[in-house]
């Protein structure tokens, strides 16, 4: 299309009106070797001279007017093209510096094109990612002015009603300044994840890579999420690979502190957004020289249209049930950074009514 776009631009400025420079300059020789030859012909018939005295005259006239031709086109369309390559490259270019490069180039006007044509491709790219990344941009201070300003607001309630009267109270002035300092909490939390997210961008985490057992951490975890767990009546389970009564241990090599943020964030989601009464199945894999994790619950699931967006950092797929069950939003965004730091792949795949799987490898060397 773009190439397209490019020839119809040439053609509107009457510098490409045929497909090359060699079939104009070939077009003109055999113009002007027709011209003497209808004139050789009346002098020969006129005067009785030699016909190969005039085969001659018409070759040489042939070649002399073809190379002359394709000499004076090549410098017509240089002088042309010279002011589009200056706005196209952004710079000064000398018609002499043109003429070097150029006069040289056997098909000019394909030379010519090509050029132009990749210039406006790439530029079409980086205007694609410009617009994306100025999308990201108004949706992330959207988000961020969002998740900020619900916890604000509450300790503005809280301590303006605690102000205005109920300092002196017992029976609520304890119990606003608890929910203040939860919501205090919560900013801290957001600051502190978007702090983390930075620092992994950055392409320079101080991971300390240590071999250890990520079955047995994986344990840790999930002993840790125990009385959450059980407050939703939701059984967390460390599942043994087939035929084996319990999971071996399996050692990886990463950043021991960091895994353990990964296992956690991915737990912590499955219990608070899974169905009560439901399960969530931890699985390690052994896979050669790689370990693959899996966090899996028989949860609600995830719309198709929502999956690729998991690990976009505040989003949420039911924003308002997401809130009020707490959370940052930028969990799996920490999951997703922490992973491929670490050189590894994480993804999801989910289904309505089924359940959520959320899926990342750690490698055994």
């Amino acid at each position: 299309m773009a190439r397209v776009t490019i020839r119809k631009y040439l053609e509107d400025k009457q510098i490409l009106r045929i497909r090359s420079i060699d079939y104009a300059a070939l077009l003109i020789a055999l113009l002007v070797t027709l011209v003497v030859i209808v004139s050789g012909g009346i002098v020969v018939y006129a005067y009785g001279f030699f016909l190969w005295g005039l085969a001659v005259i018409c070759a040489a006239t042939f070649v002399v007017t073809y190379l002359f031709s394709r000499f004076v086109l090549k410098k017509f369309v240089i002088y042309k093209m010279k002011p589009i390559y200056q706005i196209v490259f952004d710079r000064n270019l000398r018609t002499r510096d043109m003429e070097n490069v150029y006069l040289k180039k056997e098909n000019l006007l394909e030379t010519v094109t090509a050029e132009i044509t990749d210039w406006a491709e790439s530029n079409r790219q980086e205007i694609e990612r410009l617009e994306e990344m100025e999308q990201f941009r108004r949706e992330y201070l959207g988000n961020f002015a969002h998740e900020i300003k619900t916890p604000v607001f509450n300790i503005q309630g809280y301590l303006s009603t605690l102000l205005d009267g109920a300092l002196h109270d017992e029976s609520v002035n304890r119990l606003y300044l608890d929910r203040a300092e939860k919501s205090i909490g919560r900013i801290v939390d957001i600051i502190t994840y978007l702090e983390e997210i930075s620092h992994l961008e950055s392409g320079q985490p101080h991971f300390e890579y240590t071999r250890f057992d990520v079955v047995e951490l994986a344990r840790e975890i999930v002993d840790a999420f125990e009385m959450e767990a059980h407050s939703r009546g939701i059984r967390v389970k460390l599942r043994a690979a087939a035929g084996k009564k319990s999971q071996e241990s399996l050692f990886v090599v990463a950043d021991r502190k960091y895994i353990a943020q990964v296992f956690a964030n991915l737990i912590s989601n499955s219990i608070r957004y899974g169905t009560a009464g439901g399960w969530t199945h931890i699985s390690l894999i052994d896979m050669f020289d790689k370990v693959m994790v899996e966090v899996a619950d028989n949860g609600e699931g995830i719309e198709k249209e929502d999956v690729a967006r998991l690990f976009e950092r505040f989003f949420r797929t039911d924003a308002s049930r997401s809130r009020e069950k707490g959370g940052t939003g930028l969990g799996l965004a920490i999951v997703k950074h922490i992973i491929e730091a670490h050189g590894e792949t994480v993804s999801v795949r989910s289904e309505l009514g089924v359940g959520t799987t959320f899926s990342f490898t750690l490698s055994k060397i």
